[in-house]
């Protein structure tokens, strides 16, 4: 049973991989892993915990040294592991929803545009340059993949040449993928870490944000002498209907990224779970919004309620979070990653090389398990911690570079992170042109900001 929760575990991640070939959406193949994992882990519960891989078991056995048997292996499951390890998956995903439902009541009240209508010049290298950082910074406050849906959206109106539009494309994926691994709200495996306590928000954007900067200046340094010419711009459509104001964009807007930004203010002065301070911030956008359209025809009312937005949101990647962050979860819990922490110790024995293995694979799978496998797998070490162990502090080299690694590494194949599956999937760019034009680009981004980072802290 041991072994067959990882058969289990396997088969569910090809499925996941070869999502368009099999047309099945990785979200149903996540919450069928995510399921399977539990179901075969307690109906084999006593034979796969007397392994003794569990730390977790053994802690519940020092805590409750009467329990034992089939009955106490249940007990420890269904009504200790389960329930803990939701917990730490609800506050993950609460927090994405009420961010990406934010963000979308702002790009529906064309919050975005203001930005958007600055951008005029046409020449490629100084457009890519002004799109490059305009995503770095935007997917540090907003999240890459959104960001990346925003800037595609956006380059539909600068550019009209496909292959041009790839290309630039391909480019906001990196800045998106870079800006977002220094920020605690930027990346959805900064967010785990920065909620799961391995990093806090000051001392992540501190140390992170120079080595992600460097990712993405390299890329565009050698672009810079390489590309030439102007863009061409597609024509205007006179005939579209704007919903909203000025001052209504102007607000929202505001209000979007302040309520965001908020969020780390709110965890620092109260304690309580980032995901609060997200509700908070979305309860008072939509209060405002209701005063807002409260006199307004039905029909825009209807475009522009949250309630109308929510249905926007992108719920099956939500489903896709919670079914792999599930499965993860029961592999952490019977002892799976407790043996792959101990390998990776073994055969690397330095968190850099381990770290850098983590985001060379996050480019060919997720890096939400993978960073979810490291947390399981490294638990946090004391504050006294010194030597091997003091890597593992909070806010200890082994977290900061792991955002990094897993951030940035995705960008090496166009399927190896939530933004390039974005932007391949609205521009339809194709697998082995990325890897052709892009992915060598993206490698020595990424080797240089962790060159970067070293040089800071690991000598």
């Amino acid at each position: 049973m041991f072994i067959l929760m990882v058969v289990v575990f396997v088969l569910g991640y090809v499925a996941i991989a070869l999502e368009h070939p099999l047309k099945v959406d990785k979200a149903a193949s996540a919450l069928i892993i995510g399921t399977l994992c539990w179901v075969v882990y307690v109906l084999g519960a006593e034979g796969i915990l007397h392994l003794g891989f569990s730390p977790a078991w053994e802690a519940f056995l020092a805590a409750h040294p009467d329990s034992h048997g089939l009955h106490a292996a249940h007990e420890f499951i269904v009504e200790s592991e389960i329930i803990h390890h939701l917990g730490e998956i609800s506050e993950i995903l609460f927090f994405l929803l009420g961010a990406m439902t934010i963000v979308e009541v702002v790009d529906q009240h064309e919050g975005f545009k203001i930005i958007t209508d600055k951008i005029k010049t046409t020449n490629k290298v100084k457009l890519l340059w002004i799109l490059s950082l305009l995503t770095f910074f935007m997917s540090a406050l907003l999240d890459n993949l959104t960001t990346t849906i925003v800037l595609v959206a956006l380059l539909r109106k600068l550019i009209d040449d496909k292959q041009t539009r790839w290309f630039f494309a391909s480019m906001v994926v990196l800045a998106a993928n870079a800006g977002g691994a220094w920020s605690p709200i930027g990346d959805v495996t900064t967010i785990m870490l920065w909620i799961g306590g391995q990093v806090t928000a000051g001392t992540i954007i501190m140390n992170v944000i120079l080595p992600s900067l460097v990712c993405m200046v390299v890329p565009l340094a050698i672009l810079s002498v390489t590309m030439k010419g102007n863009v061409q711009r597609p024509a205007i459509d006179e005939d579209e209907v704007e919903y909203t104001t000025e001052k209504e964009r102007i607000l929202f807007l505001v209000l979007g990224v302040s309520g965001l930004l908020f969020v780390p203010v709110f965890k620092t002065i109260t304690h309580l779970p980032p995901y609060m301070g997200m509700l908070l911030s979305l309860g008072l956008l939509w209060v405002v919004g209701e005063i807002v359209h409260k006199d307004k025809p039905k029909e825009i009312k209807d475009k522009l309620k949250v309630t109308a937005v929510i249905q926007r949101i992108d719920v099956p990647t939500v489903l896709f979070f919670l079914g792999i962050l599930s499965a993860v979860a029961a592999l952490q819990s019977a002892g799976h990653l407790n043996i792959l922490a101990t390998y990776l110790d073994e055969k690397l024995g330095n968190i850099y090389l381990i770290d850098l293995a983590i985001g060379v694979l996050s480019s060919v799978v997720d890096n939400v398990p993978l960073v979810a496998g490291a947390m399981g797998m490294y638990p946090i070490a004391d504050a006294g911690a010194v030597g091997y162990q003091a890597s593992f502090v909070q806010d200890g080299a082994f977290w900061e570079f792991l955002a990094y690694t897993a951030g940035t590494g995705g960008s090496m194949l166009i399927i190896g992170s939530a933004a390039g599956v974005a932007a391949m999937g609205l521009e339809k760019i194709d697998f082995i042109w990325y890897l052709k034009k892009i992915s060598w680009l993206a490698l020595i981004g990424y080797l240089a900001g962790a060159a970067v980072y070293f040089v800071m802290f690991g000598l």
